[in-house]
C-alpha cells in the first residue's frame, strides 16, 4: 500500500475542542500554512482568556461529573485503553494530518508518531492502578502515609515539531493520574492535536476530560499559565519561552512546572567507534533528521583526530543523500523548514556564525525551491569556537558544528556547555569508555552508540541546565502529574 497522498482530499479540524465537542469562539484569526508548499489550509482564531475560560469550566465539570479522580483505577484504563484502540483504528487519517501541517514525514507519520501515541497510552493506562503511596515508621497508635493526588486541572503546551507525540507524552499520564487536561497546541500546527481529542471523546474518554485551544503563546498559552484554577504547567519548548513560563507560573500562584526545553547536543566519536559508514549515517541522521528540528539533534559533532578527515568525508556523502520534498510523499527523506520565518531565522544565524570566523564545509544555504517551500541545505560548519553563535545558539535546522580532540579526556571535556545539558551520545566500542563518559557528560539523556530515544516508553526525557526541569515518560512522566500528601493520624 503507498503511503503517498493528496493533502487538498484530507478533511482539517476547525475551531478549538472542549468538552468533547468542536467549538467555534470569536477571536483573531491565524493563518496556517502547509510547511511543505506554503499553501493556506483550515485557520485557526486565538482562544484567549474566552476559550481559557470556557475549557477550565468544562474540566470542572468533565472531573466532577465523571468522577475521574474517584472511579476505580482500572475503569480510567479501560477508557485509555479503548482510547489507544481508537488511535491506532484511525492511524491513517492522524499520519495524515500530522504529515500534511508539519514537518513529520508520512513514512513515519502513520506507523511511527500515530502508532507510538497509542503505544503511549497503553503504557499509562497501565499505571492507573500502580500509583502507589508510603507508610512511614512511627511511634505506637500513630499511623503516618504519604498519599499521591492529581492535581484538578492540568496544562499541558506543545511544540511544533512533533506535535500529536510530544502532547500525549503529557495528555496520557495526566488524565492517568486522575487529572482533567487542557491543551494548547503551536499555532504553527493545531490540527492533529485537534483531530486527536476528537479521536479520544468519540472513544469514550469523558467530555471536558481532554480539551485543545488554539492561539498564540503570548496571549492564549499567557491566559492558560496565569489561570487560579490551573494547577500545573507541563511545557515543551525553547528555553526562552520556558523561563517566560515558570516566571509567569510564580507570579501567578506558585504553580509547578515541567519544562523540556532546548539542547545543543554533542555527539563525541571516538577513533574506535567501528564501521565509520555506519557511524556516519547515525550521527548524519542526529542533525539532519526533522530537518534539525529536534530538540536534542546532535549538533555538536565531536570526533577523534585519527578518523577525523575520512568521517568528515562520509557526513558530507550523507548530507547529499537526502531526497527533499513535500512530506506527502512516502519517498520524500528530507522535510521543509516548518515556516518561512524559521527558515529566515536559521539562515541569519548561519550568516552571523560565519561573520564570527566559523567555515562552511558543506552546505550553508537556503535550497532551490521546492514546491515554494522553506527548504535548508544540510550544513556542517567548522572553527566554530565557544564564543561563535554556532555553538551559544540552538539552530533548530539542519546544522551541526564539527571539531576534533586528541585524546579521550580533551574530548570528553569538550562535550560540556554553560547553558544547554539536553542530551549527548558516545560512539564508541570500548564500553569502560562510554561508561566514563556517560557518567561525565552533564545532560539529562545519554546514549552510547546511537543518538535520539526510541520509542521505549519506560525511558524519560529531561535535561539538566537551561534544558529544562523534570521529566516527561517513564514513572517520572506519571509523577510529574501527582503531588504528594503527608498524613499524621493520632489514635490514642
Amino acid at each position: 500500500m503507498t503511503l503517498t497522498f493528496n493533502p487538498d482530499t484530507v478533511t482539517l479540524p476547525s475551531g478549538h475542542h472542549i468538552g468533547g465537542k468542536f467549538v467555534s469562539l470569536p477571536g483573531e484569526e491565524i493563518a496556517v500554512l502547509r510547511p511543505s508548499d506554503q499553501v493556506a489550509i483550515s485557520p485557526i482564531t486565538d482562544g484567549g482568556a474566552n476559550a481559557v475560560d470556557m475549557a477550565v469550566e468544562a474540566a470542572k465539570k468533565g472531573l466532577s461529573e465523571s468522577g475521574w479522580a474517584k472511579i476505580k483505577p482500572r475503569e480510567r484504563a479501560r477508557i485509555l485503553f479503548r482510547f489507544a484502540e481508537a488511535v491506532e483504528a484511525n492511524a491513517e487519517y492522524l499520519g495524515r494530518v500530522e504529515a500534511l501541517g508539519s514537518s513529520r514525514l508520512i513514512s513515519g507519520t502513520i506507523t511511527g508518531d500515530a502508532v507510538r501515541t497509542a503505544g503511549v497510552i497503553r503504557y499509562y493506562a497501565e499505571f492507573c492502578d500502580k500509583v502507589e503511596g508510603l507508610v512511614t515508621a512511627t511511634e505506637d497508635n500513630v499511623l503516618s502515609y504519604v498519599r499521591k493526588e492529581p492535581y484538578g486541572i492540568v496544562a499541558g503546551i506543545v511544540p511544533w515539531n512533533f506535535p500529536i507525540i510530544t502532547a500525549t507524552w503529557k495528555l496520557a499520564p495526566a488524565l492517568a493520574a486522575g487529572n482533567a487536561v487542557i491543551m494548547k497546541t503551536s499555532e504553527l500546527t493545531p490540527h492533529s492535536l485537534m483531530a486527536l481529542a476528537d479521536i479520544a471523546a468519540k472513544a469514550g474518554v469523558p467530555a471536558g476530560l481532554f480539551n485543545v485551544i488554539n492561539g498564540l503563546g503570548h496571549t492564549t498559552g499567557a491566559e492558560i499559565v496565569k489561570h487560579p484554577d490551573v494547577g500545573m504547567i507541563s511545557f515543551t519548548g525553547s528555553t526562552k519561552t520556558g523561563a517566560a513560563i515558570m516566571t509567569l507560573a510564580a507570579q501567578s500562584g506558585i504553580k509547578p512546572t515541567v519544562l523540556e526545553l532546548g539542547g545543543k547536543s554533542p555527539q563525541l566519536v571516538l577513533a574506535d567507534a567501528g564501521d565509520l559508514d555506519a557511524v556516519s549515517v547515525r550521527v548524519a541522521n542526529a542533525f539532519i533528521g526533522n530537518a534539525g528540528q529536534v530538540c536534542t539533534a546532535g549538533s555538536r559533532i565531536i570526533v577523534e583526530d585519527k578518523i577525523a578527515d575520512e568521517f568528515t568525508e562520509k557526513l558530507i556523502e550523507r548530507t547529499k543523500a537526502i531526497k527533499a520534498g513535500p512530506t506527502w510523499d512516502e519517498t520524500t527523506t528530507f522535510p521543509s523548514i516548518i515556516s518561512t520565518g524559521q527558515l529566515a531565522r536559521i539562515d541569519g544565524m548561519v550568516r552571523e556564525s560565519i561573520s564570527q570566523g566559523a567555515t562552511v564545509i558543506t552546505g550553508g544555504s537556503v535550497m532551490e525551491s521546492r514546491n515554494e517551500g522553506p527548504f535548508y541545505n544540510p550544513t556542517l560548519l567548522t572553527d566554530v569556537d565557544e564564543n561563535n553563535i554556532g555553538y551559544t545558539d540552538e539552530f533548530f535546522g539542519p546544522i551541526a558544528s564539527i571539531s576534533r580532540f586528541s585524546d579521550f579526556e580533551e574530548g570528553l571535556s569538550m562535550c560540556a556547555h554553560p547553558v544547554y545539558g539536553l542530551s549527548a551520545s558516545v560512539h564508541t566500542s570500548d564500553m569502560a569508555k562510554a561508561l566514563k563518559a556517560a557518567d561525565g557528560i552533564e545532560a539529562g539523556m545519554v546514549w552510547v552508540n546511537q543518538h535520539g530515544r526510541d520509542p521505549e516508553f519506560t525511558y524519560q526525557a529531561g535535561g539538566y541546565k537551561g534544558s529544562g526541569i523534570g521529566q516527561d515518560m517513564g514513572r517520572a512522566g506519571i509523577d510529574a502529574f501527582l503531588r504528594e500528601k503527608a498524613v499524621w493520624v493520632n489514635y490514642r
